[in-house]
């Protein structure tokens, strides 16, 4: 098949080195224009955006469409943007979980005398309800860092580099700072040497299976797209019967069991809203995916995150 003139222009700031137009072939792959014209502005294929001059849409980096099939033609124009400096989302949330994960045990160890440098001294030793809910939280995102090394597969390969602080944000502060600080007080709930034995082991029993059935979930979630491929199945397994993403249903049981183990702390219940929150929306967006990508092969969700609620 004869090959076609693609015209380039930039939108937005110049690119260096961008040619005005790009030959392929129609029955090429769109990666090709990617790498055609990554190789010329010395960008990496990540970094760029290309949508068509005719309606704005965008031109997906897909190894598996061929330029025909976007619709592209001879002397079609394509707007190349530089999306500026990215980060590989898989050292996104490498980075985002590293800060919750050591936190917890610099302060209720090394940090702890200057933490709390205001209380009588000398300052009591932390409490086995203390020590535990340390214990949780570092097995929590301990976990975390193991499924983003071994079983995640993202759909985008990367994200603008300068969003890292604002993704970080989240886990640094809120799992971090905020719930090791206020739980870990010598004053706080936590510090209690003689528990609730019961609403600690309830506690502990809804944080195991939270952590157990969100990554049974994850484990179906990666074997439903095949590495290399952004092409998806329909999900089906335990939990997603009653809603469309169960792993965020589990997760918010897990914290819900920290919350339990760590005294009714208003610290993690702070973090479990807001992260309930942000769980909501994109359970949502996905519910609303799954029904345009599968239509009616997809049996449509009354809940798409917390069942009976949402």
């Amino acid at each position: 098949m004869a090959a076609i003139t693609l015209n380039v222009e930039p939108r937005g700031k110049p690119i260096k080195g961008l040619p005005k137009e790009c030959k392929v072939s129609p029955d090429a792959s769109v990666q090709e224009i990617y790498s055609s014209l990554a190789t010329s502005s010395g960008y990496s294929v990540h970094r760029l955006r290309i949508t068509k001059g005719s309606d704005r849409s965008l031109v997906p980096n897909a190894k598996g469409t061929t330029v025909d099939e976007t619709g592209l033609k001879d002397k079609s124009i394509i707007h190349v943007k530089d999306l500026g400096p990215q980060i590989r989302w898989r050292t996104v949330f490498i980075i985002e979980y590293l800060g919750p994960l050591l936190i917890p045990g610099l302060f209720l160890f090394p940090l702890r005398p200057y933490l709390y440098y205001n209380f009588d001294k000398p300052l009591p030793e932390p409490s086995d309800l203390q020590l535990l809910v340390c214990g949780l939280l570092t097995i929590h995102f301990l976990k975390r860092e193991l499924e983003t090394i071994f079983i995640h597969r993202f759909s985008n390969a990367t994200m603008p580099a300068r969003n890292i602080v604002k993704n970080s944000a989240h886990y640094w502060i809120l799992a971090g700072f905020n719930i090791a600080y206020w739980v870990f007080r010598p004053d706080a709930a936590a510090a209690t040497t003689k528990p609730n034995m019961l609403v600690r082991n309830i506690g502990l029993g809804l944080f195991v299976f939270g952590e157990l059935a969100n990554l049974n979930t994850h484990l179906v979630l990666r074997d439903l797209r095949k590495p290399g491929t952004m092409e998806r199945g329909i999900p089906s397994g335990f939990g997603f019967g009653l809603v469309t993403c169960p792993n965020y249903l589990f997760e918010v049981i897990a914290w819900t069991g920290v919350y339990l183990v760590g005294g009714l702390s208003w610290s993690v219940l702070f973090f479990i809203v807001v992260g309930s929150a942000q769980m909501m929306s994109w359970a949502s967006k996905k519910e609303r995916r799954y029904r345009k990508e599968f239509g009616d092969k997809y049996k449509r969700k009354t809940f798409v995150m917390l069942p009976g609620i949402y």
